[in-house]
């Protein structure tokens, strides 16, 4: 088993436990990703020398859900991760997190080391602009 066999494998095996960034389990299917694994396998079976370019499939791409993913803002995807929510939660599930992070984080909660009042400051305040950010974003659609 050469190098590249193993290295695809220890990206499939990572790939495959459904895992964002955060650490939550979520169903994600990534277009590009597909592609890419399609085109990796197509390599591996002809060999170097023989690689035939990959052309998408005809219809509807596998991850279309994926792609609506893409058009929301960056900025956006990481207000839901500072809110260590799923991309496009509810708008009670916003709230909830948003008021349970503040419990954690207020400042006042700190008051004994002047280090943890400052780092829980700055953490508040990230957690108030996301959450400001995507109640404006469900309001007027932009961010």
């Amino acid at each position: 088993m050469g190098i590249f066999d193993r290295l695809s494998d220890v990206i499939k095996s990572y790939l495959s436990e459904d895992t964002d960034f955060t650490g939550n389990r979520k169903n994600f299917i990534d277009p590009d990703f597909l592609e890419g694994q399609a085109e990796v396998e197509e390599f591996l079976k002809t060999g170097r020398n023989e690689r035939k370019t990959y052309t998408k499939p005809e219809g509807e791409a596998p991850g279309a859900k994926a792609n609506e993913e893409k058009k929301t803002p960056l900025a956006l995807k990481m207000d839901f991760a500072e809110l260590e929510l799923p991309l496009g939660a509810s708008s009670e599930e916003c709230k909830k997190a948003y008021k349970r992070l503040l419990k954690i984080h207020h400042p006042d909660r700190h008051t004994g080391n002047p280090e943890n009042v400052r780092k829980a400051t700055e953490k508040s305040a990230r957690i108030n602009t996301a959450f400001d950010r995507i109640e404006k974003w469900r309001r007027t659609g932009t961010v």
